[in-house]
């Protein structure tokens, strides 16, 4: 009996602990913001039960996703409290070594995905985390947080419809503390509770007090039991309360006062403190005492941080880091083989990489059996399995999200965008989650989005865009275009090597229309590494995806009439090859920038900037750029003819050659 009740005890003492350490953490932490050396702090006093008891409650090796109040997370899962601090002060050796704040990274060592400020959109990410889980048998499940205000993102439904849907061991808490930002839960949703909606997506739902560390504690067991029992997600909504403003400037003054005080008698520390005395297994002065010792450790710890240099870099360190390093494909072969249409040298890619990677998993809409809109996948679903070829919902940015937790596992991910217009959907997932990542916090995020682009098929202004221009400004993304089978082949393999994420466009006109010899063999291309496919003299033409075969048929026109013009196939967007481009135009002394994308803001004109500047003394001629007209893309036949520039490149070239 004498070890039933010590074992008890030290059980509550560590419990105990455990919920006043953030409290103590965030105490300090509002004092050194009222002092000007904190810049921000989203205080989560009064809901410190929620990501403890949840913490506490699962494996160390269950993934948790936490959001800006949940500091209880990573103290319950013992992250280093000197490198903590570290990071929220902003000093050298913190977890993003300055580039983001708080809790914005991961820590895959403590199976911690930490947050972006866009709300929800980890969600899909847990989806991820578990589907890999569930794919392995591993037995691991992931819980992401989530707000009451954030409930009301679309990629809460996306993700909570996915998990249901496949059955993923995914555990959604719902931290409804009731006001969002300013916003009051009666103004956020017309549902009396929100866990009510589990049941229209197929899933159980619960309310607890999430004020009451052993009844989160209880719920979250029961929940992680029956998702490694294979039996799919729970929505768990925890009735708690913000008892400061959603960041310290804000305030509380929208709040009553009544309510305050209501809540402030329900404080989850002084709750637990209370029951421990009751149960007589920890004494008042027992509670006092561990309380003084986490203050000297927390005191001891901050000074130490406050001395120490701020986080510091340079902006050649910090360029390196947006991408993780790529391996260089050896010389690729000539191109010989069969004649291959540029859809099955995509397909063959895509059985090659299958083959070579276990861990590579396809997912798209009516992707497996229906074999994709353009067939490019089709086959693959009985070859190797609707656990790895997986027909999603329509969820472009859950299916990216979801993605981006399967490649923080180590698996190969490949996202399949029905058409390229499509992938606006998705734009925040790629842009603010995927995309920034590995310069964020490190982490290798290999995802590969394939998404046919590009008109000439009469498909009109929905399934016809060039969105290269939408993303080049993304920090971490890689976007390919091929413009032929061979390069389709060659770039797509190098795509599933590179440890970043890649955006692979390829031309919907091109599927059938462009046939070349493609080796059978495997092979790869250097992603970023243009190639001149006809050399001249007299003038360059720098292109991509279709663009090229027009440039390709211009110079053969002017042959003819004597003229030299030099075609290069960017092949990939970003990075680009300028130094390719810069010895052209150095040599030929003028240049056109092709591109089917309208003309303002499209890609040509970034290429034109960067001509002009390198250039410019080699220059016998102004740098031009053609595209389309800056329209929707039309349906008819003759409006799209009209829309493309295809009829005026003859033209611009001549301009400059007599320039």
């Amino acid at each position: 009996m004498k070890n039933d009740a010590d074992g008890m005890r030290n059980a509550d003492l560590e419990l105990y602990r455990a919920l006043l350490l953030p409290r103590v953490i965030e105490e300090r932490m509002l004092i050194l913001l009222r002092q000007g050396r904190l810049s921000k702090w989203f205080s989560g006093i009064g809901q410190e039960a929620v990501a403890v008891g949840a913490t506490w409650a699962l494996n160390d090796d269950d993934f948790v996703l936490p959001l800006h109040r949940n500091l209880g997370v990573f103290t319950t899962r013992n992250v280093a409290l000197d490198q903590l601090f570290q990071q929220l002060l902003g000093r050298q050796g913190g977890f993003t070594g300055g580039r983001d704040r708080s809790f914005h990274f991961g820590l895959l060592s403590h199976s911690i995905v930490g947050m972006i400020s866009h709300l929800g959109a980890m969600c899909p990410v847990a989806c991820g985390l578990a589907l890999a889980s569930q794919m392995d048998e591993s037995k691991k499940i992931a819980l992401v947080f989530l707000g009451d205000g954030t409930s009301s993102e679309g990629d809460v439904h996306e993700a909570m419809n996915l998990a249901a849907t496949w059955t993923l061991p995914v555990i959604f808490m719902v931290e409804n503390n009731q006001y969002a930002l300013s916003t009051p839960t009666k103004e956020q949703y017309a549902c009396s509770e929100l866990h009510h909606r589990a049941t229209g997506y197929g899933m159980p739902g619960v309310m607890v007090d999430g004020n009451c560390i052993y009844d989160v504690i209880e719920a979250v067991s029961s929940a992680a039991l029956r998702a490694r029992k294979g039996e799919g997600p729970t929505l768990i909504e925890c009735m708690t309360f913000r008892m400061r403003g959603h960041e310290e400037a804000s305030g509380t003054a929208y709040v009553p006062d009544e309510l305050m005080s209501r809540w402030a008698e329900k404080d989850p520390i002084t709750r637990l403190e209370k029951t421990l005395i009751d149960r007589g297994t920890v004494l008042a002065s027992t509670q006092n005492l561990i309380r003084e010792r986490l203050e000297d450790l927390v005191d001891l710890e901050i000074r130490k941080q406050l001395a120490a240099p701020a986080a510091q870099s340079s902006p050649e360190h910090e360029l390196a880091d947006v991408y993780r390093s790529a391996p260089h494909p050896k010389s690729a072969p000539k191109k010989s083989g069969p004649q291959t249409r540029y859809v099955d040298a995509i397909r063959d890619a895509l059985i090659t990489q299958m083959e070579r990677d276990n861990s590579t998993i396809l997912m798209g809409q009516d992707i497996a059996e229906y074999g994709g809109v353009f067939k490019a996948t089709e086959g693959l679903v009985k070859r190797f399995g609707p656990k790895r070829v997986r027909n999603t919902p329509i969820i472009e940015s859950g299916a990216v999200g979801c993605a981006l937790g399967l490649a923080l596992t180590g698996a190969k991910p490949m996202v399949e965008i029905q058409f390229a217009d499509f992938i606006s959907c998705a734009f925040n997932q790629i842009v603010h989650n995927l995309a920034p990542t590995h310069y964020r916090w490190g982490a290798s995020v290999p995802v590969v989005i394939r998404a046919p682009f590009g008109g000439g098929v009469g498909a009109g202004p929905f399934h016809s865009q060039c969105v290269e221009s939408w993303f080049v400004s993304t920090p971490g993304l890689k976007i390919v275009a091929p413009a032929n089978a061979y390069d389709a082949k060659g770039l797509l393999l190098a795509a599933f090597s590179d440890p970043n994420p890649v955006l692979f466009l390829e031309h919907k006109k091109l599927y059938r229309s462009n046939t070349e010899p493609v080796p059978e063999d495997p092979y790869e291309l250097d992603i970023g590494r243009g190639c001149i496919v006809r050399s001249g003299s007299d003038l360059t033409v720098v292109a991509y995806g279709w663009a090229v075969h027009w440039a390709m048929a211009a110079a053969e026109r002017f042959a003819q009439k004597g003229a030299e013009i030099e075609v290069i196939d960017l092949r990939t967007i970003k990075p680009w090859d300028d130094d390719l481009v810069f010895q052209s135009v150095k040599k030929t002394g003028r240049v056109l920038v092709l591109h089917e994308a309208q003309v303002s803001g499209g890609f040509g004109g970034e290429i034109a900037a960067q001509i002009s500047d390198a250039c410019f003394e080699w220059l016998d001629a102004p740098v031009r750029r053609l595209g389309s007209l800056d329209t929707p893309v039309p349906f008819a036949q003759g409006l799209e003819a009209q829309f493309l520039p295809i009829q005026k490149v003859d033209k611009e070239i001549s301009s400059l050659l007599m320039y």
